[in-house]
């Protein structure tokens, strides 16, 4: 059993949190609406709390950031610095601007990401890149898209946090394909896969789409 803290409120940190509550582990979710979160945690039981950025940051054993990428940065320091030294910070975000309407653009791309800019700011968090090119439905029942077979991708500097967070991935959520693809500059490319994915998602009205890459 692990502790997590899982920074946002929406629906990718719901479902998260509810698969994670299910498979036995305790979650607190941080948000700054803690009103619009009493039926989920009614509904998944006593393994969940409601907390701050701060209470969740200091609660969880890993933290995932599962804020909208204009507000990862933000929400990272009201979590407080002092809350992420040395923790796997799994970062699912992505910098989606949505100011000129859909299809959103990138407000970071091609010589930086976001991920990049999280390492940067907290240098002693181990910042893993990983569920930013899928639905929340996915992330947690891969098997139920073509039977669990497609691709997931994940980055990050510190390789014995990815090693650990590929085998949780594999053991708790059934994810079989999962490709590293290097240090925490790749999540330029994973982030610059949302145009495409978002374009796919408006092709066929349903963000149950995904990548697979055949080798």
């Amino acid at each position: 059993m692990m502790k997590f803290g899982i920074l946002g409120s929406g629906m990718v940190a719901t479902s998260l949190g509810g698969k994670l509550i299910e498979k036995g582990h305790e979650v607190m979710l941080g948000t700054r609406s803690p009103d619009k979160l009493g039926d989920w945690v009614a509904q998944v039981g006593d393994k969940a709390q409601i907390g701050s950025f701060e209470a969740a940051a200091r609660f969880g054993d890993w933290l995932i950031n599962a804020t909208s990428g204009a507000g990862t940065l933000a929400a990272l320091e009201l979590a407080g610095e002092e809350n992420l030294i040395g923790k796997v910070l799994i970062d699912i975000s992505n910098p989606l601007d949505f100011s000129k309407g859909m299809p959103p653009t990138l407000f970071v791309s091609n010589t930086d990401s976001l991920g990049e800019q999280i390492q940067r700011s907290y240098p002693q968090a181990k910042v893993i890149k990983t569920f930013n090119t899928l639905t929340a439905a996915l992330m947690v029942d891969p098997q139920s898209l073509s039977e669990g077979d497609h691709t997931l991708f994940i980055c990050g500097d510190d390789p014995k946090a990815k090693a650990q967070v590929i085998e949780f991935l594999s053991s708790e959520l059934g994810w079989r394909d999962v490709i590293d693809l290097g240090d925490i500059t790749s999540a330029r490319a994973t982030e610059m896969l949302l145009p495409l994915w978002i374009r796919l998602y408006m092709k066929f009205g349903t963000p149950r789409v995904q990548f697979k890459i055949v080798r």
